[in-house]
């Protein structure tokens, strides 16, 4: 088994899984727009000024020998981004939007993957939305595509953010891309998913989100690890109760419905308690002026550095988010690491989070009346916080990002061992006919 691994921009879950591949001596190259390493040139450079975002690029020193980046159309799309030339990356259409991002590093992937073979290269590993063209060339190569979907699959998200337009349509604006892509788009996302022949998911949610006709490929969950735990990033310090000052409820996210925003306004407003105090942290995809209007009574606090998230997420008490569709949110175990008790609904995708009463509670979607409830019987038991936030903090540092990689890592040896010597290429004219 020998994986080339490409993704434009590199979040957690794809470092986790480069590192685990680059460890297990199973990764062939690892494809992606730009990638810093410490101590090195683009590393220095980016300690500051306009290069200061691509710090978040930084990869461990042991994938610097096989990483490859292309990084024109991400330094567009960041340089664009920074001096508001919307016009340059505007969805799907802007020479730098994300869509052309991730296109053309599928482009670039694709076109180098005969070398790759000619190497050891046995499969491919991509994401949602840049794996087409290279899922396209590894099946004419006879290479296995391996998919991972980190959110719920578009039919199922389109489908939920539609009803949300009609059921709130002032919310509509804050919806995202998701009830704007374009036709084209999402057969895209369609001919990836058929294309693929192992898919990979954060949890149940995910995968229950998935076509009937996609239920036979196989499937791997493998949960989002929690932030490491480090010297310098452990802030937590033992909660004290005063409940004399207002209980802060905490939401982290895009300040749209989404995320479920709209129906936290609304329990707020039904419980009309001024003992509470809703932080709002995230960012804007509306004017202040109209969430003030839905709800004017809430501390908003702007996008920060993670160690500045969690040490305001110290200074609260809970942490409510009732998305309406997530693949698997990662700032949920941000805050139960820093010691608060949730609320939040199963299409976050961290239901198994929950333990009902311990380290929080789980409630329906478009449920305003029951995050109320749960809001309020915190305020009632202001004094079982502690504990239920040690209860958070212990589940999540169950959660690592070394067993994420692992568990993936194991699932692709096994599936490799049982299909060995099996056919598994695909008849492409099918495929674009469908």
């Amino acid at each position: 088994m020998k994986i080339i691994l490409s993704h434009p921009s590199g979040n957690s879950n794809v470092r986790a899984i480069a590192k685990t591949m680059v460890d297990k001596g199973v990764l062939g190259k690892f494809y992606t727009s730009i990638a810093t390493f410490p101590n090195s040139f683009w590393y220095t450079c980016a300690a500051r000024g306009p290069l200061k975002d691509f710090r978040r690029r930084t990869y461990h020193n042991d994938l610097k020998s096989v990483t490859k980046c292309y990084p024109w159309r991400e330094l567009g799309r960041s340089f664009s981004s920074k001096f508001g030339l919307e016009n340059l990356i505007k969805h799907e259409e802007g020479p730098f939007c994300v869509d052309k991002v991730y296109q053309e590093l599928d482009r670039y992937v694709a076109a180098r993957l005969k070398d790759e073979q000619e190497q050891g290269a046995t499969a491919v590993y991509a994401y949602e939305d840049g794996a087409l063209e290279t899922f396209y060339r590894a099946k004419e190569l006879g290479l296995t595509c391996i998919y991972e979907l980190p959110i719920a699959y578009w039919k199922t998200g389109r489908r939920l953010m539609m009803e949300e337009a009609v059921r709130l349509p002032q919310w509509s604006e804050t919806l995202g891309g998701g009830i704007i892509d374009s036709k084209s788009k999402l057969q895209r996302k369609k001919l990836e998913l058929q294309l693929a022949d192992v898919v990979i998911g954060p949890g149940s949610f995910v995968m229950d989100s998935l076509p009937e006709w996609a239920k036979n490929k196989k499937q791997v969950i493998s949960p989002f690890g929690s932030p490491p735990i480090t010297q310098e990033t452990d802030l937590y310090k033992p909660y004290k109760v005063d409940i004399n000052s207002p209980l802060r409820v905490l939401f982290v996210g895009s300040m749209g419905q989404r995320k479920g925003l709209g129906d936290l306004f609304a329990a707020m407003k039904l419980l009309k308690n001024k003992n509470i105090e809703l932080v709002v942290l995230g960012s804007m995809l509306s004017s202040m002026e109209f969430y003030r209007k839905e709800f004017p009574d809430f501390t908003y606090e702007t996008c920060r550095e993670h160690s500045e998230v969690l040490a305001l997420m110290l200074s609260c008490d809970v942490f409510c988010l009732p998305s309406i569709v997530e693949g698997r949110a990662l700032v949920l175990q941000e805050a139960m690491s820093q010691g608060l008790p949730l609320i939040i609904t199963p299409n976050t995708g961290g239901a198994d989070l929950i333990k009902e009463g311990k380290t929080g509670f789980l409630v329906p979607i478009r449920s305003p009346e029951k995050i109320a409830e749960k809001l309020e019987w915190f305020l009632n038991n202001r004094l079982k916080i502690p504990e239920m936030g040690e209860h958070s903090r212990t589940l999540a540092k169950s959660y690592s990002w070394e067993k994420y990689g692992t568990t993936i890592y194991r699932a692709l040896l096994q599936y490799f061992d049982a299909t060995s010597g099996t056919e598994k290429s695909m008849n492409l004219g099918l495929i674009h006919a469908k």
